[in-house]
């Protein structure tokens, strides 16, 4: 890959400085054919820099540190091949080409009061092949230079070609980098809406394992991380919660089911809209909902079973008594599991979970909204005590 701005073509050892145009250039002469200056001389960069001559000739001077990780120097070819096409210059850091613009496969195209000679460079990369796959550790480059003759002036135009695209405004298959976090803030001011606060702030790594009291309120943040694309839209499937950090073990107590609250569960689970007043820049990127904190129930044999202890599965709605065995809370961990995936809005379908609707119009609504490509995210550690 290329190197990002920040890094600085123009810091180059003395001892790998190789002379760029006439000897006595000044600073404005060394940056008008693109190259560096010292003070003292004029000098190729760690790049790869195109000059286009009077006499119609190709000068690509390519540096091994253009690119990271660094281009293998030998490997590097034009359009055509040949002797005329051999670098005539070359030292550890950089090599050399010099030719005619109508040589080495150069393409002539013109345009009007315009002549373009454009080839393209390009370095090789060697692939390792074992029993189960293949794999490459260099870099691939590939670049369109081009001599531009204008009536009586010339232009050098460097093109890279194979730049990594932005991110598609399409719920495309690929990596999904998600982030599933807890909100702590907390209202201060008289008619703060506590929902809307707990947003205001996030416990960091240093805050886990996080401590909550049975039923208090725990707010759930899910976002996408490193996207720029307005478009995306987050979408949940289901939400769960398992005493174990592993995502699949158990025991499980569903949160949401395909983005809307388990029904199952007598308190209900919170969706918190997410628009344009969240002061986020990209809304549409983040997933909020809240839910009351539970403990999970195991069972131990009863050794009294005249004398039954009921037993209650905690905010699940459900308890009664247990005989032969009687159900114990667990009073310990529990960690936060989502499914995510994107969406990309369309005509009758908006992205938005359809909660609590009739069976066939939701049936009908999934036809439309397909979940390709789920990844999951989880939580950190959240402990559960009696009281504060």
């Amino acid at each position: 890959m290329p190197h990002t701005d920040s890094f600085h073509t123009c810091e180059v050892a003395d001892f790998e400085k190789i002379q760029c145009g006439a000897a006595g250039f000044s600073a404005q002469d060394c940056n008008q054919i693109n190259c560096c200056f010292d003070g003292r001389m004029c000098f190729y960069g760690k790049s790869v820099t195109l000059q286009c001559t009077k006499d119609a000739q190709f000068i690509v001077v390519v540096a091994r540190d253009a690119t990271l990780p660094n281009i293998d120097l030998e490997s590097v070819t034009f359009l055509g091949s040949g002797q005329e096409c051999a670098p005539v210059g070359t030292t550890s850091a950089f090599a050399i080409y010099q030719f005619p613009v109508t040589g080495c496969g150069t393409v002539m195209m013109e345009e009007p009061g315009v002549v373009i000679y454009e080839n393209r460079m390009s370095s090789s990369f060697e692939v390792a092949v074992g029993p189960f796959g293949m794999i490459t550790r260099d870099s691939q480059f590939e670049l369109l230079v081009q001599c531009r003759y204008i009536g009586t002036s010339i232009e050098a135009l460097v093109i890279e070609v194979g730049l990594v695209p932005p991110p598609v405004p399409v719920a495309a298959p690929g990596p999904l980098r998600v982030e599933l976090r807890l909100g702590n803030g907390l209202c201060h001011v008289k008619g703060c809406v506590e929902e809307d606060a707990a947003f205001n702030s996030f416990y960091t790594d240093g805050d886990y394992p996080v401590v909550k009291v049975l039923r208090d309120l725990v707010y759930v943040e899910v976002r996408i991380q490193e996207r720029t694309d307005p478009n995306l839209v987050l979408t949940l499937g289901r939400c769960w919660a398992t005493s174990d950090p592993i995502p699949y073990s158990y025991p499980q107590w569903d949160l949401l089911i395909d983005g809307c609250p388990y029904r199952d569960d007598r308190y209900l689970s919170s969706l918190i809209p997410v628009d344009a007043s969240s002061g986020l820049e990209f809304p549409t990127h983040h997933r909020r909902f809240s839910f009351k904190m539970f403990t999970f129930v195991g069972t131990v044999t009863n050794p009294n079973p005249a004398d039954p202890q009921k037993g209650l599965l905690l905010d699940a709605g459900k308890g009664g008594p247990a005989d032969p065995e009687v159900m114990i809370p667990l009073q310990e961990k529990v960690y936060i599991h989502c499914e995510t995936t994107v969406c990309r809005p369309s005509h009758g379908d908006n992205c938005e979970p359809r909660c609590f609707r009739k069976r066939r119009d939701v049936a009908a609504a999934d036809q439309k909204h397909l979940r390709s490509v789920t990844t999951l995210v989880s939580s950190q550690e959240v402990v559960i005590v009696n009281s504060q």
